[in-house]
């Protein structure tokens, strides 16, 4: 029979009778249970390590639970327990053999006595029992001498962990001024020893820090608030240190802590407020519409959601100048211009601005009102502002036989600032291309320059600029629409080329042909023309016309009879007039030929035998006929080529070196005595000029170009202006490919006595007989060389050539 031996201590008592297996010893199991008194005699004998007789031998086995102490520190194997069977009877021929979960290596047995010892720490947290088997054996045969058999050895806890947080530390949040007791979060330490076993995990919570703010329950661990109206604005930020103590929080409990980080959550419990309650801003009367004057701010204490502003201008007198807009990002009020200014106009501006939350808590209304407001002053300040036209568009209508260098129309433009600077006039060239018209530099004047043509541009589309006199940056600009009105300036033609055919048997009154017409002009009461053969034709004898009053006209026959042997061709002109003043016409012509028909009308022939080639005219004589008239082309081609080139002017060699040309002129000019030269009356008034006989002219040569005065119209010379007289004469020198440019006009009417530079004419010039220097040529190198010796002091003796 198997006996376990000692016990760890007292509690091993009551946990031998709790654990014991037994066979055939139920008995005494039942009494230690139970309570009641065991006899001496049979309770050592299964504590002790002696073996006793027992009448029961054939359930010879007795087992039973061994505990052992977690975390022995002594230096001595720790002793468990001991095994024995009733079968060794002392003289060592038993011999006991330990196997299974942590033999040899944990634990061993005395094969001999059968005593267990631990040789390693244990730690009930790691490992809680450990099963092994036990066999005795006969020392010399090694035969069993009992069944084997398992039994458990469990570590018994002690407190050797504190408890732990796992989750720690703790971030937790709840919002400002909440009720006392609101919960914020709830923390659990864990403690790894046996909670089945003493207080040893029997955790109590408590608080080290945090309070008065906070308070925990001291067995959920529930962090809840204990102080009312905790405002974020004040402190936003708590650190709490959670204490948890095992052994029910007794004295010699181990204890651990954690740390919770709560925040307070914002609410919108602060109305916003402005720190300024007058804010002075200034303002370009150029900025432009949405241009950004300045920046308000109504300061919130809350944040987010609850620090949102919206700005609104709710008084003043400049509402309708400016508005006010909320930067999402930084919640200010940003000011903007919303219609142009005028510093002239108005120089300032008072606005009323109000900043609210939009979001509000019911519950903290009491602390409002949620919205404040500031006042802000704005001034206009002046710039120098481009010129402004009155009207602002101009829209004009000219004749298209307006004469060259007529006012159409007055184009008037100010300065808007208070300094009103002088303005200059122009015209943008990229608006008028052709150059039809021009604008007077001072007054604004809007001239013709060309001629206009309705039928080649109806409508003319410039812009007219103008400058500041001291500014030249500041342009300001206008459109003007001009449209070109009709004048019966074409006379009617017929659209296309006429050509009909009359039959030899046509009868008197047949209708041969109808013709209609087109005219370039657009009246105001439309198109209408009247149709007539040409005075010449007015007696025609073989056809006449008829007016279908429809801007078309009937060709009819006024005899029959034709015969293509007689005359196979007529050309019937006829006169075609307009409705317009003065009243045009033109004469074209209506090709008629003579044909042969049959009876219904049908053309057979057009080709009259009179004028078939002789049968004497042979096919060289045809080819001579055709070779005389291209030798009279050549030569009419190149005599035109001669004359072309007889017109074009002296091209200088490339190869030549004009440099070392040296061109004599003979003939000395008048200087202020040729009088002859250019009659300079005719640039004030042509039409005297003209007017007082024949044109001066020089007798000393021949003029290569005519006077550009004759061709000034009457109209410019009645107004006496130059400038009809100078555009005239630009028009006229365009026109003409083969005058010299007239790009400028320099009149030098007085001598310049009294000028800085003196005067401009060579008469007079020396003012002492000695003669001028000229030794400044040998200073320019070897090409004037020549110049130097010939007028230059010389100094030595002349080189050889």
């Amino acid at each position: 029979m198997w006996t376990s031996g000692r016990m760890s201590n007292a509690k091993s008592w009551l946990g031998l009778g709790m654990s014991l297996y037994f066979w055939g010893l139920m008995d005494l199991t039942t009494t230690v249970l139970s309570g009641t008194p065991t006899p001496p005699g049979k309770l050592e004998a299964l504590l002790s390590d002696k073996p006793q007789s027992h009448s029961r031998t054939k359930r010879s086995w007795v087992w039973n639970q061994f505990f052992v102490l977690e975390e022995y520190t002594g230096t001595d194997p720790l002793y468990v327990g001991k095994l024995h069977s009733d079968m060794d009877r002392g003289d060592g021929s038993i011999k006991y053999i330990l196997s299974g979960e942590g033999a040899g290596v944990v634990f061993t047995i005395d094969d001999t006595t059968g005593d267990i010892h631990a040789i390693q720490r244990l730690d009930r947290e790691e490992r809680a029992q450990y099963t092994l088997r036990a066999q005795a054996l006969d020392r010399r045969t090694g035969r069993p001498m009992e069944p084997e058999s398992e039994f458990i050895i469990k570590i018994q806890d002690i407190n050797d962990n504190e408890p732990k947080f796992l989750d720690g530390p703790y971030v937790a949040t709840v919002p400002e001024m909440s009720p006392v007791g609101t919960s914020v979060i709830q923390v659990t330490a864990t403690d790894a020893d046996d909670p089945t076993y003493g207080n040893s995990a029997r955790v109590v919570y408590s608080i080290l820090q945090g309070q008065p703010y906070f308070s925990v329950d001291s067995k959920t661990g529930v962090i809840r608030t204990a102080l009312m109206n905790m405002d974020r604005e004040a402190k936003e930020y708590y650190e709490v240190i959670i204490q948890a103590k095992d052994m029910g929080g007794q004295l010699g409990g181990l204890a651990g802590t954690t740390t919770v980080n709560i925040t307070l959550l914002d609410v919108n419990d602060n109305p916003p407020r402005f720190p300024q309650k007058h804010y002075q801003m200034s303002v370009l009367e150029s900025a432009p519409v949405s241009a950004t004057v300045g920046r308000v701010f109504a300061k919130d204490l809350d944040e987010g959601i609850n620090a949102e502003m919206k700005y609104t201008i709710v008084d003043g007198d400049g509402a309708d100048a400016f508005d006010i807009n909320t930067d999402p990002n930084f919640q200010v009020g940003i000011i903007t211009v919303k219609k142009p200014l005028s510093f002239e106009s108005k120089k300032s501006y008072t606005l009323k601005v109000e900043g609210a939350n939009p979001h509000l808590e019911m519950r903290f209304l009491n602390l409002g009102p949620f919205q404040d407001t500031t006042t802000v002053h704005i001034s206009v300040e002046d710039v120098d502002e481009p010129p402004i036209f009155e009207p602002g568009f101009y829209f004009v209508e000219v004749p298209e036989d307006v004469a060259i260098g007529t006012t159409i129309q007055i184009i008037s433009a100010k300065d808007p600032d208070v300094t009103n600077n002088s303005i200059r006039y122009s015209i943008d060239r990229s608006s008028d291309p052709g150059r039809f018209f021009y604008v007077d530099i001072t007054t604004g004047a809007l001239m013709t320059a060309r001629p206009l043509d309705r039928e080649e541009f109806s409508w003319h589309n410039i812009t007219v600029l103008a400058m500041e006199m001291n500014n030249p940056s500041q342009v300001g600009s206008v459109s003007v629409t001009i449209k070109v009105l009709d004048v019966n300036d074409n006379a009617p033609e017929f659209p296309r080329f006429y050509e009909a055919f009359v039959c030899e048997n046509a009868k008197a009154g047949q209708l041969i042909q109808t013709v209609s017409a087109v005219d370039q002009d657009d009246p105001h009461s439309g198109q209408h023309f009247y149709y007539s053969l040409a005075p010449e034709a007015a007696n025609n004898p073989n056809f006449t016309i008829r007016d279908n009053q429809d801007n078309t006209a009937r060709i009819l026959t006024r005899r029959s009879g034709f015969r293509q042997q007689e005359q196979s061709v007529f050309y019937l002109p006829i006169l075609i007039a307009d409705s317009g003043q003065p009243v045009l016409s033109s004469t074209g012509t209506l090709t008629i030929q003579v044909c042969t028909c049959d009876d219904h009308g049908h053309v057979l022939s057009c080709s009259p035998e009179a004028y078939m080639l002789p049968v004497s005219l042979s096919r060289g004589a045809l080819i001579a006929i055709l070779a005389c008239i291209f030798v009279l082309l050549v030569l009419v081609l190149l005599i035109l080529s001669m004359r072309r080139h007889r017109k074009q002017p002296y091209i200088i060699d490339d190869e030549e070196n004009i440099h070392e040309n040296i061109v004599r002129y003979d003939d000395e000019g008048g200087g202020e005595e040729d009088t002859e030269a250019f009659d300079i009356a005719a640039m004030w008034n042509p039409r005297e000029a003209q007017g007082g006989g024949a044109p001066r002219t020089r007798q000393d040569m021949l003029p290569e170009i005519e006077s550009l005065s004759r061709y000034v119209p009457q109209t410019c010379a009645v107004n006496s202006t130059v400038h009809s007289y100078v555009l005239a004469k630009l028009y006229e020198a365009d026109m003409d490919l083969w005058a010299p440019p007239f790009d400028s006009l320099q009149t030098y009417m007085f001598e310049g006595d009294g000028s800085v530079a003196g005067s401009l004419s060579s008469l007079q010039s020396a003012t002492s007989d000695s003669e001028q220097s000229f030794d400044f040529l040998t200073d320019w190198g070897p090409r004037f060389r020549k110049l130097a010796e010939l007028y230059g002091a010389a100094e030595g003796p002349a080189p050889l050539w």
